[in-house]
């Protein structure tokens, strides 16, 4: 599978409650959006087809945001259990010198 269509696994399950039929949104459907026009007489974009679209890309940033938070919260854990293990080798091993 090409990398640019591949998606993202929720971290924990997924955080937040989504239907089976919703798909998490991939960079280049960002950049490839296109919104309708608006009806005759008006310009710009269609409002309606603008903050749907918003607020789809707010709730994928959302969930991003909270893997990213959970990725920083498990690297802190992982570095403090590596710096206990440290301490804990290097004061056996002074144990170890000290009774020799």
């Amino acid at each position: 599978m090409n990398a640019r269509n591949q998606r993202p696994t929720p971290v924990g399950g997924g955080a937040t409650y989504r239907s089976a039929a919703y798909t998490s949104l991939l960079p280049w459907q960002v950049r490839e959006r296109r919104f309708s026009a608006t009806g005759l007489g008006r310009r710009g974009l269609n409002p309606d087809d603008v903050y749907a679209f918003l607020d789809r890309v707010a709730v994928d940033m959302a969930a991003v945001y909270a893997a990213l938070a959970e990725s920083r919260l498990e690297t802190v854990r992982i570095k403090n259990a590596l710096r206990r293990w440290q301490t804990d080798q290097a004061r056996a091993r002074n144990e170890r010198d000290n009774t020799r």
